[in-house]
């Protein structure tokens, strides 16, 4: 398969993406939902191509990581659409989400042979610790959004502490676009969270979200083909 075909799919999404929150910032719902699964399909069909092109391990267990992404997005905005179960639809989207991070650290501890992984993972659990206490001290989170953001900002760290230990380490263009895609990703994340809990909501902070959000995961997906 040529690569620049990749471009369409990408394209695509980021147009998707882009309509999606001029949706959503209209306060039309239901649309945005469609839009935002439409915008993470496109990333789903790279990892499905990268998939069905070279059937490994490691491209499925990224492939179902990638879906995971997907089911993720539809449900932390459905929660808008279903209000009276937001919270639930919520906490269960941040559930898909968790899967699919440690999916892709599944993946990455695949391609390691190396003691220095532990070293990243004390990294990464500092680092969300420490992120976890500033959060804890500064927000009025609930008891229940706690637990599962201790679990899910834990691997997400880990995932991405890994991914720039493996690109330090094993400099190949695989490994350097994961990495981006995994920082991006996390990047995404940390604005996502204090965007939502901070108690003062910023659409340009909104936007900046999405777009690492899915700069993101286009790059995993794109990994798979280097």
């Amino acid at each position: 398969m040529n690569k620049t075909t990749l471009i369409i799919p990408f394209i695509l999404c980021l147009a998707l993406a882009l309509t999606f929150l001029t949706v959503e910032h209209e306060k039309k719902f239901g649309l945005a939902v469609v839009l935002k699964g439409l915008a993470s399909l496109m990333f789903v069909i790279m990892g499905y191509l990268a998939f069905t092109r070279v059937n490994n391990p490691f491209n499925r267990i990224f492939y179902y990581g990638l879906l995971c992404g997907m089911i993720g997005d539809i449900l932390l905005n459905l929660r808008f659409v279903i209000k009276e179960q937001g919270q639930k639809i919520f906490l269960v989207g941040i559930l898909v989400f968790l899967i699919g991070h440690i999916l892709y650290l599944v993946g990455l501890v695949s391609q390691v042979r190396h003691g220095w992984v532990w070293y990243c993972v004390i990294l990464g659990i500092i680092a969300a610790a420490a992120l976890l206490t500033y959060i804890f001290k500064t927000m009025d989170i609930k008891t229940s959004f706690k637990i599962f953001g201790v679990f899910y900002l834990g691997a997400v760290f880990i995932m991405c502490a890994i991914a720039i230990g493996l690109a330090i380490y094993r400099p190949a263009p695989r490994s350097i676009t994961y990495c981006i895609g995994a920082v991006l990703f996390t990047a995404s994340d940390v604005i996502l969270i204090f965007n939502t809990f901070s108690g003062t909501t910023k659409y340009s902070l909104r936007i900046t979200n999405i777009f690492l959000y899915y700069l993101g995961q286009l790059l995993i997906a794109y990994s798979l083909f280097l």
